[in-house]
């Protein structure tokens, strides 16, 4: 008989509830393609005209639960990590599957060596005013 008194074992405590290991919920996939350009700050957005995902058989749960935030409001790859309560190598693989599903889409914001410079914007206008 185990420590319980009931003739099971505990390898967690009882609030933990039931464990689902990270690699079960990516079939055991640590990455996708594509995935080494998903930052925490890119953007999934959900297609409009995207099916059901409760429809679709080979969805999870968590596949479903990022399309449905996304479908309210754009969010970040942080925020569906803690949303969902997962690991970001986990969330990453989930959407790029659903990217290839195209479930969703992943926009990624400029980078902020590739922004214009407000100086050289005023100087361009104040250039053409002087024409």
């Amino acid at each position: 008989m185990s420590a319980d008194g009931q003739g099971r074992s505990h390898w967690f405590d009882d609030e933990a509830g039931p464990v689902v290991r990270p690699f079960a919920m990516t079939r055991g996939r640590t990455s996708s393609p594509g995935q080494h350009r998903l930052d925490l700050i890119a953007v999934v957005v959900t297609e409009p005209d995207a099916d059901d995902p409760d429809t679709d058989s080979t969805l999870s749960p968590e596949h479903v639960d990022i399309v449905d935030l996304c479908r309210d409001a754009p969010q970040s790859v942080a925020e569906l990590s803690a949303e969902l309560d997962l690991p970001i190598g986990v969330v990453r693989v989930l959407i790029m599957d659903l990217v290839a599903g195209e479930f969703v889409h992943v926009t990624r914001p400029v980078p902020p060596a590739e922004l214009v410079d407000e100086s050289i914007l005023r100087d361009v206008i104040s250039g053409l005013r002087a024409l």
